[in-house]
């Protein structure tokens, strides 16, 4: 063990309790190359000095320069601000070990000629996430054929667009650039096959889809099916109709998403360490208020002011979540998922406005 690492193995028995909280590993320079958390802040960093050569944890506190560590009130906040620690820093190991590889999302892009692709993460990229989903391979067969029920580019974000309502730019005919719109599977928005809002129509239509309101894909893809059958393509009507029941099992499962959503969405009490109770104001999943339980009517009736104001604020229902909140809720969701005996520190919300 090198004299720099047995130093932090030191001010590590020295100084650090175990109560739950989260700690960093920071660099040569200052930079924080991996934040984490425990429930037992002293045990779990003793353990990086116990890692085997080879294992993660030996590698990151071999580059340590320094540790630090906060406590928190209770495992539920330690969750909370390692989550927000990460976002923050983007620590190199956590970038790289901190990915839930058996899930992705749907990303609906927010771009002049938005796109519906899959993602294995929710990133800082603009746009509506939707998730999280397991089998990226499924989940992929499914957008794409909701790209091509809808006529939706699948193209790189760089390709150039030009629009029917950009004519006046382009007088020359424009052949569209990929396979997809020489088969008219694509509106071909890189060639002035549509207009702004002609495209835009068709992703209206398929946010709609994912937010369970409308079956248009759904029911496009039955007109095919019925199709083929007529034309006694029985392979083809089969094809279609296997692809027809993972759509449906996806919008399924965004509608039971959209009901745990509506769930979480409450005030609730996390008993803390040494009496540090906190209470968190959730709504869809998505802390909108955190602060120390009230002690006295005052702070009471401020909660109470606070609660109100929040619920009142009208806000759609929707299901997609911007890239900035989907972390926080799939991260809540999972947290009440495996301890439902915490539904009992939750108090009702007042009814919202939409």
């Amino acid at each position: 063990m090198s004299s720099r690492v047995a130093s932090l193995l030191e001010h590590v028995r020295a100084n650090a309790e175990n109560r739950p909280g989260i700690y960093r590993m920071l660099g040569p320079s200052g930079e924080v190359l991996y934040v984490g958390k425990s429930v037992r802040v002293r045990s779990r960093l003793l353990s990086y000095f116990r890692a085997e050569p080879g294992d993660k944890a030996a590698d990151i506190i071999a580059h340590a320069h320094q540790v630090e560590w906060e406590h928190t009130p209770s495992e539920f906040a330690a969750l909370l601000r390692e989550l927000r620690l990460i976002k923050f820093h983007r620590p190199l190991y956590n970038v790289e070990h901190k990915r839930d590889r058996g899930h992705c999302f749907l990303h609906l892009t927010k771009e002049a000629v938005p796109r519906l692709h899959v993602v294995g993460r929710v990133t800082g990229a603009s746009g509506d996430y939707y998730g999280p989903f397991q089998g990226q391979g499924a989940v992929s067969d499914v957008v794409r054929a909701v790209n091509d029920l809808l006529e939706l580019r699948d193209c790189a974000a760089d390709t150039p667009m030009r629009l029917a309502n950009q004519g006046q730019l382009f007088p020359l005919k424009q052949e569209p650039l990929c396979m997809r719109g020489q088969l008219s599977r694509c509106l071909a928005p890189c060639a002035g096959g549509c207009t702004h809002a002609e495209y835009d129509a068709r992703i209206a239509q398929a946010r709609a889809f994912l937010e369970g309101t409308s079956d248009v894909p759904l029911t496009l893809l039955h007109e095919r099916m019925a199709l083929a059958a007529r034309r006694l393509q029985f392979e083809y009507a089969a094809e279609l109709r296997d692809r027809a029941e993972r759509l449906k099992n996806l919008r399924e499962w965004m509608v039971s998403l959209g009901r745990t959503m509506k769930r979480l969405s409450f005030v609730y009490t996390v008993p803390g360490h040494a009496g540090e109770d906190r209470v968190y104001v959730l709504r869809r999943g998505s802390v909108r208020d955190e602060r120390p339980a009230p002690r006295t009517p005052e702070e009471r009736e401020a909660l109470e002011a606070r609660v109100r104001e929040i619920f009142e604020r009208p806000e759609p229902e929707t299901l997609g979540l911007r890239a900035h909140e989907a972390q926080e809720v799939m991260l809540i969701a999972r947290w009440f998922h495996l301890h439902p005996d915490e539904f009992d520190q939750a108090t009702a919300a007042p009814p919202t406005h939409t």
